[in-house]
């Protein structure tokens, strides 16, 4: 996917580094060092140096109890800096729930509107659909100064992904592009350091809405509850912060915004690829009558068991179960197929040959092409890999034909891209091999 942000368009295949400027004399880690225009301006080119693609230009504290500023007061500080980074062309989001300060800024040459609020206000949905810049709608309940008196969630996980499906979805039926849009699950607005850590370790949740993620733990509070750090100055979170935002990428989210770039950087240099599996079976090994399809899933979920021992690999998503009419060779018993995301270091002949194991620890029969399988396991796409060789291809060269894969791994990657260029999604699923239906 890309995003788009005017005239910047952002592959998210890899991580995207925002870097934070803030223009106040009350921010929570760095209020008052950068409110001299010519000192934010050194250090928006000091962040770009460290490896930022983009500046985050703020001229309002939102810590938790933070007070509103006028948007005039708010553009007074950021106004000239805005302009002097735009007109060295620089990517300038501007961090703002004031409609009138977005609407100033983009007509600076801003290129992103960075919304606490989430877009709630007309006024600024107005500005997003005057301009095409890019959004980013983040979850908080209230306001700064409110937010933490109302942090009670039945499952915060659920509710704040809801909340941000409804969200952009209005915002694309007023007519605003998908591709222009973003979206921050909010850690530490609205929510506690448990509740935070909850979203954390969740954020493929979000990934499955289909709109980059943007992670932003950056010496948030939770992080000096999470890693038991008792040094009061935020700068000393520097460190963990950049360790979460190395898990939130692993986990899918494709954009950081963080204080400490070139720390963000050297953690996300530890990224590993991104490697999707694609897991069928059709022979159950022991099934009483009736309960082949129990029998097959328990298969499945057994693999998958195995594939959690893998080296140098960790498991970050699974899809549905769905049942599958057979392909190319029909005349055989239905599928039962499922999806996996798995972030892993190990090269991928490497992995084919530990899935090969995997499925010959299940009895795997190899006599007929397509034929029946206790268990199959296909290198569906590995992240940057386009080449084939006499053991291996990739992206598989089947995969968009088959829809007992596509549905599988959109549920988890919705309008996901091969590492050669096509979209998961190019063949209609009417014209798809294998018709799957996911399983109650």
């Amino acid at each position: 996917m890309r995003w788009h942000c005017r005239e910047f368009e952002f592959n998210i295949s890899t991580p995207i580094i925002m870097g934070v400027l803030n223009v106040t004399p009350d921010s929570f880690s760095d209020g008052g060092n950068f409110i001299c225009p010519d000192d934010a301006v050194a250090h928006a080119k000091e962040l770009i140096e460290a490896g930022a693609s983009i500046i985050d230009v703020g001229g309002e504290s939102t810590r938790p109890g933070a007070s509103e500023v006028s948007a005039d007061e708010e553009w007074q500080r950021i106004g000239s800096v805005v302009e002097q980074l735009c007109a060295e062309g620089m990517c300038v989001s501007v961090d703002t729930r004031h409609a009138d300060v977005a609407r100033l800024a983009v007509e600076a040459g801003a290129s992103i509107i960075n919304d606490v609020s989430g877009f709630t206000d007309p006024a600024m949905q107005e500005v997003a659909l005057s301009c095409e810049a890019g959004l980013v709608v983040m979850h908080m309940r209230g306001t700064p100064e409110t937010m933490q008196s109302n942090t009670e969630y039945t499952d915060v996980v659920a509710e704040v992904r809801d909340w941000l499906r409804q969200r952009t979805a209005q915002l694309e039926n007023l007519g605003i592009a998908h591709e222009r849009i973003c979206i921050d699950p909010g850690p530490g607005f609205g929510k506690t350091a448990k509740q935070t850590i909850e979203l954390m370790r969740n954020i493929h949740e979000f990934v499955r809405l289909g709109y980059p993620v943007m992670a932003a733990p950056s010496r948030k509070s939770y992080i000096a509850y999470a890693y038991h750090i008792d040094d009061p100055d935020p700068k000393a979170r520097d460190t963990a912060s950049a360790v979460e935002a190395l898990m939130a990428c692993e986990l899918g989210a494709s954009v950081v915004r963080t204080h400490n770039v070139a720390e963000t950087a050297a953690a996300l240099s530890q990224l590993r690829p991104y490697v999707v599996l694609s897991l069928g079976s059709n022979v159950a090994l022991v099934a009483e009558s009736g309960e082949e399809q129990e029998a097959k899933i328990a298969q499945i979920n057994y693999a998958v068991g195995q594939l959690c021992q893998l080296p140098d690999s960790q498991i970050i998503d699974m899809a549905s179960f769905y049942e599958s009419e057979p392909a190319y060779y029909e005349n055989q018993d239905k599928f039962v197929n499922t999806a996996i995301l798995l972030r892993s270091g190990i090269a991928p002949k490497e992995l084919l040959d530990y899935l090969h194991s995997v499925e010959n620890s299940l009895g795997r029969v190899r006599e007929r092409e397509n034929g029946p399988r206790t268990i199959d396991i296909d290198i569906v796409d590995y992240q940057m890999y386009n080449y084939s060789t006499d053991d291996l291809t990739l992206p598989h060269p089947r995969a968009t034909e088959r829809d007992f894969v596509v549905k599988p791994v959109s549920e988890m990657l919705p309008g996901h891209v091969l590492a050669n260029g096509v979209a998961l999604e190019e063949i209609p699923e009417q014209d798809r091999l294998g018709r799957a239906c996911k399983i109650a």
